[in-house]
C-alpha cells in the first residue's frame, strides 16, 4: 500500500489572501475575524480531502530572514501589516493548534523555505507531497512527486501545469522570476522584462539565467519584442538579475529536526475550540461542537457557561403529573412558556402541545394533539387549556417567552388572551444589542449560554419529507419542546442582569417593546381586507406591460434574449452593444446589477432603462399582484402580515408574508396595489401619518434655530430651506429649487455625499457641494450635531435614541476608511430613525389602549413606515380621528410640534 501524501499548507500566504479577498467579518465587539474564518475554512476543506495524510500548517516566524541580509530593500515597499490583520494571527494560530494540526514557524527563514525543505526531503524518498498555496514562487518546487493546489480557487499544478501556466517548466521558475522580478516581494529583476520576454529568453537560450548571460550575443536574434536592445539592458542589470535569483530561490536545506510521520494531526481539543469559537463568534462551528459534546456525554465549561448540569425534562401524560405542574405554575414567581404547533403561520397553526419551566434545567412538555400511529394516550386539549386559561390570562402572573407574540396569537385562536408577558428573550437580546447576533433561540443559546439546542431538523427531518410537529414521536418531541421553555428561562436569567446594568435599556424594553407585543398580536389577528379581483386585473395589466417592455428590449438589442439571464444580458449590453463596463462581479464578469443599469440609464443608454422598468414591473407582479390573493387566509378572508420587532438595527418594525414596507408609493402601479387594500362594507380606512418626522427629530436633536423656527411656525420646511440655500424670499422659490432643497434635507439625514446629491438632482458635484456648504452655513446647528455625534460614536462605540435605545457600531473605529465612514453615516442617521421608530411604537400602544377602553368599532390593520391604518365604522370616523391624531402627536415631547395628517377613504390609496 502506497504512503499517503504529505500536505504542507502555506499559512502565511493564505492569511494575507483571505484578509484581502474575503468580505470583512467582525464580532459584535468589533474584533476582526474574516481572515481567521477564511483560513480555517480552507484547512478544514483540505483535511476532508486528505483525511489520512501527515499535515503541517507553516507560517512565517517573526523577525528578519537571511534575504533581508542579502538585500536591504527585500519586501521593504510592503506597507506594514494592517492592524485588522495583525490581531487575527494569534487566534488563528491558537485555532490551528486546537484543531490538532501541526503548526510550524522557524526563525530566520520564511514559510516557503520550511515547505521547500520538507518537500525536497520527501520527494527524494519517493513520497508524494501536496503544497497548498497561492504563491507562484512555489512552482519551482514542483516535480514528479510534488504538486501545488490552490484551495481558494480549486486549481492544481503538476509539472505539465506549471509549463502551461508560466511558459517554462518548474526547473526554470527561479530564472523566470530573476529576470522579470516580483513586485509583491520587491525582487528587482531586470527593468522592462516581463513574462513574455522572460519566457522568450529562457526558451530561446538553453541553460537558464547562466545560459542567457553566457550567450548574450544570441539575444538579438530571438523573436522577442525589442530583442535588439535587450542584450545591453540585460548586461546593465546583470547584478540585479543574479541577486534576484538568490532572493527568489526557496531554500531546501533548512536544518529541521522534524520527522514527517510525526506530522500526523492529533485529536482536536474540543474544549479549547469551543472557547475560541465562542470568542470569535463562529456560531455554526460552535453549534456543531456543542452538539458533538452533548452526544458524547461530555460536560463542557466555557467562560460564560460553566458546566451545564443534566436537565430534568418530562413529558406529561397523566392527570397526576399535570396537577403537579399546575401547582408549580400557580406558585411560580416567573413562568417560561412555549407552544408547539403544526405551522409557522400563527394564523393557521394548530396547537399540538405546551411546555413550561419555572426553575432552570427543569421543564415539562404537555402534548395534546400528536397524531402519529401508536402515539400514547394524551391529555384532552380542551381540558388542558381550560385548566391553564386562568394562569395564562392572569396579568399578575409574570411570564417570559421567546418571540411570545407567536404563542399569544396561537392561543388566542383557542379563546385564551395571554396576559402578564413581562419579558421576551428575543426582545431582551435585541434591546441589549440589536447588531450582536440574530435573535432566534438557537443563536441566543449559543451566544449567551454556550449551549447547542436540539434543532427542529434534528427531530423532524428536512425538505419535502419534513414532519409536522404532531407527527413527531413523543420520545423526541418531549425533550425538544421542554428544552425551549428551559432555555427561555435561562436566557432571561442571563440577559436581564445585563440590561439592568444600563437603566435606559430596561426602560426601552419595559416601556416600549414589551407593551407593543400584544398590540402587534392584535394587528396581526385583525388582518387587512384585499380585493382579489382588482389584483387579478392588475396582474393581467402588468403582464401585458412586461410583454411590451420585452418587445422594446428586443428591438433595442436587435435580437431576442432572456431578460432574466445575467449572462445573456451581459453579452447583449457589453459584447454586442459595446456599453461601458462600470462594475464587475466577484467572478470577473461585467455586472448587470440594478445599480449598474441605473448608472447606464442616467448616461442616456436606452436599453438599461427599459430593463430597469421591466424588473420593476416584474417584481410588483410576482411579489404583490400575483401573490397577495394567494395569501388570503381561508378562515378569515383577510391577509395577515407578520410584524417583526427584532430585525432592523434601528428599532423600526419590518413585516413579511406579505412585506408591506416595499410597496412603492410614488408610482401609479404602487398606488394601484394600495387601492386593493379596502375597507369592509360599512367601514372606511383611516390613514394617520407623521409629517416629516425624521426632520422634526433632527431639528430637536440639533437645536438649530433655523429649523426650529420653520417647524414651530408651520412653514414649508423644504421651501424654507430652499430660501436659505438659494438666498431668496420663500415666495420666490421655484418648484425645482424646492425639490433640490428637499433632496438636501433628506439626503443629509442619510449621510449623502456631494457626489450622491449631484446624481440625485442632476447637477455637477461642485454645484452640489456648494449647496451643502450653504446649507450648513445657514443651519450651523445641524453641522454641529453631526460632528458631535460622530465624535461621541467614536468614543462610546454606540449612539442612542431620545428614549435610550442603543445602536452599537462595531466598525466606527475600523482602520478600513470605507467601513468607518459608513458607520459614521449610520451614527448620524440612527438616532433619528430609531427615535422615529420609538415614537411610532409608543403611539401604537397608546392608540391600542384607547381602542380597547373606548369600545370604538375600529381596529388597526396596518403599520407601514410612519403611518398607521385603521378600519373604522363609517359613523365613527370623526370620533376615532379626533382621538388618534392627538394620541400620535403626543407620543413624544419634542422642541417642535409632531404633526399627524389623517385621511379617509374606501381604500388605502384614497385614505393616504
Amino acid at each position: 500500500m502506497s504512503q499517503t501524501p504529505l500536505v504542507l499548507v502555506d499559512g502565511s500566504s493564505y492569511l494575507y489572501r483571505a484578509f484581502h479577498a474575503l468580505p470583512p467579518l467582525t464580532t459584535s465587539s468589533g474584533m476582526p475575524t474574516g481572515a481567521v474564518k477564511g483560513v480555517l475554512n480552507m484547512l478544514l476543506a483540505l483535511r476532508r480531502q486528505y483525511p489520512d495524510s501527515p499535515f503541517a500548517v507553516v507560517f512565517d516566524a517573526k523577525g528578519p530572514t537571511f534575504r533581508d541580509e542579502l538585500f536591504e530593500h527585500y519586501k521593504s515597499h510592503r506597507p506594514p501589516m494592517p492592524d485588522d490583520l495583525r490581531v487575527q494571527i494569534e487566534p488563528l494560530h491558537a485555532s490551528v493548534r486546537a484543531l490538532g494540526l501541526p503548526l510550524l514557524c522557524v526563525e530566520g527563514v520564511e514559510a516557503d523555505d520550511v515547505i521547500g525543505t520538507l518537500a525536497r526531503q520527501c520527494a527524494a524518498l519517493g513520497r508524494d507531497v501536496v503544497i497548498s498555496t497561492g504563491d507562484k514562487d512555489m512552482a519551482q518546487l514542483v516535480c514528479p512527486h510534488v504538486s501545488l493546489v490552490n484551495t481558494m480557487t480549486g486549481s492544481s499544478l503538476d509539472v505539465a501545469g506549471v509549463k502551461e501556466k508560466f511558459g517554462v517548466g518548474p526547473e526554470l521558475i527561479i530564472d523566470f522570476l530573476a529576470l522579470m522580478g516580483d513586485k509583491v516581494d520587491n525582487i528587482p529583476g531586470v527593468p522592462g522584462v516581463g513574462e513574455k520576454t522572460a519566457c522568450g529568453l529562457l526558451n530561446g537560450i538553453a541553460g537558464g539565467l547562466q545560459g542567457v548571460y553566457g550567450h548574450l550575443e544570441q539575444v538579438a536574434g530571438l523573436a522577442i519584442r525589442g530583442a535588439k536592445s535587450l542584450a545591453a539592458k540585460l548586461e546593465e542589470h546583470k547584478e540585479a538579475a543574479f541577486l534576484s535569483y538568490e532572493l527568489a530561490t526557496i531554500k531546501t536545506d533548512v536544518p529541521l529536526n522534524i520527522e514527517v510521520d510525526a506530522l500526523h494531526p492529533g485529536e482536536a481539543d474540543r474544549e479549547a475550540l469551543i472557547e475560541l469559537y465562542r470568542q470569535l463568534e463562529f456560531r455554526s462551528w460552535l453549534d456543531e461542537l456543542l452538539r458533538e459534546a452533548r452526544q458524547s456525554g461530555e460536560v463542557v465549561a466555557t467562560a460564560e457557561a460553566v458546566a451545564i448540569p443534566e436537565s430534568r425534562y418530562e413529558t406529561v401524560l397523566d392527570e397526576a403529573r399535570f396537577a403537579a405542574w399546575l401547582e408549580k405554575l400557580e406558585q411560580a414567581e416567573l413562568i417560561a412558556f412555549d407552544t408547539e404547533t403544526t405551522s409557522l403561520d400563527a394564523q393557521q397553526a394548530e396547537l399540538v402541545g405546551l411546555s413550561f419551566a419555572v426553575v432552570p434545567h427543569e421543564a415539562a412538555y404537555i402534548p395534546v394533539a400528536h397524531s402519529y400511529m401508536g402515539v400514547p394516550e394524551q391529555l384532552d386539549r380542551e381540558r388542558v387549556l381550560a385548566a391553564l386559561k386562568p394562569i395564562l390570562e392572569d396579568a399578575a402572573r409574570a411570564k417570559v417567552g421567546q418571540h411570545a407574540k407567536y404563542d399569544m396569537n396561537v392561543l388566542a385562536h383557542y379563546g385564551i388572551e395571554v396576559r402578564g408577558v413581562a419579558y421576551d428573550t428575543m426582545l431582551e437580546s435585541y434591546v441589549l444589542d440589536s447588531t450582536a447576533t440574530r435573535h432566534d433561540m438557537d443563536s441566543l443559546a449559543l451566544k449567551y449560554l454556550g449551549h447547542g439546542t436540539i434543532r427542529f431538523e434534528d427531530i423532524a427531518g428536512k425538505g419535502a419529507k419534513q414532519l409536522t410537529f404532531d407527527q413527531i414521536a413523543l420520545e423526541q418531541a418531549g425533550p425538544y419542546a421542554a428544552e425551549d421553555a428551559d432555555v427561555t428561562l435561562r436566557l432571561h436569567q442571563c440577559l436581564w442582569p445585563k440590561l439592568e446594568e444600563v437603566p435606559g435599556l430596561t426602560r426601552v424594553l419595559t416601556e416600549i417593546e414589551m407593551p407593543l407585543v400584544p398590540v402587534l398580536a392584535h394587528i396581526e389577528r385583525n388582518g387587512a381586507l384585499v380585493d382579489a379581483k382588482l389584483l387579478g386585473e392588475q396582474s393581467v395589466e402588468l403582464g401585458e406591460k412586461m410583454q411590451q417592455l420585452e418587445r422594446q428590449a428586443f428591438e433595442l438589442a436587435g435580437e431576442e434574449f432572456n431578460l432574466a439571464s445575467p449572462k445573456q444580458l451581459g453579452a447583449i449590453l457589453y459584447d454586442k452593444l459595446g456599453l461601458p463596463i462600470r462594475s464587475k462581479t466577484a467572478k470577473g464578469q461585467a455586472s448587470t446589477a440594478e445599480s449598474v443599469l441605473a448608472e447606464l440609464a442616467e448616461e442616456g443608454y436606452a436599453l438599461p432603462q427599459v430593463l430597469m422598468d421591466y424588473r420593476s414591473v416584474s417584481k410588483l407582479k410576482s411579489t404583490y399582484t400575483d401573490k397577495l390573493p394567494q395569501q388570503i387566509n381561508p378562515r378569515t378572508g383577510r391577509i395577515h402580515t407578520s410584524y417583526h420587532q427584532a430585525v432592523t438595527a434601528t428599532g423600526r418594525l419590518s413585516s413579511s408574508d406579505p412585506n408591506l414596507q416595499n410597496i412603492p408609493i410614488r408610482t401609479a402601479e404602487g398606488r394601484r396595489i394600495r387601492q386593493a387594500f379596502v375597507a369592509a362594507p360599512g367601514y372606511k380606512l383611516l390613514a394617520a401619518d407623521y409629517s416629516q418626522i425624521e426632520l422634526r427629530i433632527m431639528a430637536h436633536l440639533a437645536q438649530d434655530e433655523g429649523l426650529l423656527h420653520a417647524f414651530r411656525n408651520d412653514l414649508d420646511v423644504h421651501r424654507a430651506t430652499a430660501a436659505e440655500v438659494f438666498g431668496l424670499a420663500p415666495e420666490e422659490v421655484s418648484g425645482e429649487q424646492r425639490r433640490r432643497a428637499k433632496a438636501i434635507n433628506f439626503g443629509l439625514i442619510y449621510g449623502m455625499s456631494a457626489f450622491g446629491l449631484a446624481k440625485q438632482i442632476g447637477v455637477e458635484r461642485k454645484e452640489a457641494q456648494a449647496y451643502i456648504d450653504r446649507y450648513f452655513a445657514r443651519y450651523p446647528g445641524v453641522l454641529a450635531y453631526m460632528e458631535r455625534t460622530r465624535e461621541q460614536a467614536g468614543e462610546q462605540g454606540y449612539v442612542e435614541t431620545l428614549f435610550g435605545r442603543r445602536l452599537y457600531l462595531p466598525e466606527i473605529r475600523s482602520k478600513n476608511g470605507a467601513m468607518r465612514k459608513a458607520a459614521e453615516r449610520t451614527a448620524i442617521n440612527a438616532p433619528m430613525q430609531g427615535t422615529a421608530a420609538d415614537i411610532m411604537k409608543r403611539a401604537m400602544v397608546a392608540v391600542d389602549a384607547w381602542l380597547q377602553e373606548s369600545g370604538a368599532d375600529a381596529r388597526v390593520i396596518l403599520q407601514v413606515h410612519d403611518e398607521l391604518v385603521l378600519e373604522v365604522r363609517e359613523d365613527q370616523i370623526e370620533r376615532v380621528r379626533e382621538a388618534v391624531c392627538p394620541l400620535m402627536s403626543t407620543a413624544a415631547e419634542l422642541a417642535v410640534p409632531l404633526v399627524v395628517e389623517a385621511g379617509v377613504g374606501a381604500n388605502w390609496d384614497e385614505a393616504h
